[in-house]
């Protein structure tokens, strides 16, 4: 008995990855909950708390340790709103906005290729 395949594998890409480019990106953008948050400043600036809200599950101490990583790197500023009370709001930056790009196809991808478990979260392939 022969089996024969239904459709062909595509064709993956033949060059290779810029591995220094990447090790930089995931190094940062891999760590929990900071793609997260720059997709939640992709609607505009917000503050801490609306941030927050927009990225559910995630502490204070991790928002903010997460929103000071990201400004460091660029990806986002902090603007700092004297008088009582003082109050911080967060906004991507051009560069963090050019990773909206590549955060919107890693969206599609997960869609297309990664199963909803029962708790939420993507983990296995779709095979179909």
């Amino acid at each position: 008995m022969t089996i024969k395949p239904t459709s062909a594998a595509p064709e993956r890409p033949r060059l290779p990855p810029p591995v220094d480019a990447l090790t930089r990106a995931f190094a940062l953008l891999g760590k929990r909950w900071s793609g997260l948050v720059l997709a939640a400043l992709a609607k505009g600036p917000a503050g801490f708390g609306e941030v927050r809200e927009r990225v559910p599950g995630i502490s204070d101490r991790m928002l903010a340790d997460r929103l000071h990583e990201l400004a460091a790197a660029g990806l986002l500023t902090r603007t700092v709103r004297h008088g009582p009370p003082v109050r911080s709001s967060y906004a991507l930056t051009p560069h963090g906005d050019a990773f909206l790009i590549p955060l919107a196809a890693l969206a599609v991808w997960a869609e297309e290729h990664l199963a909803i478990t029962p708790t939420g979260t993507g983990g296995t392939c779709r095979r179909g």
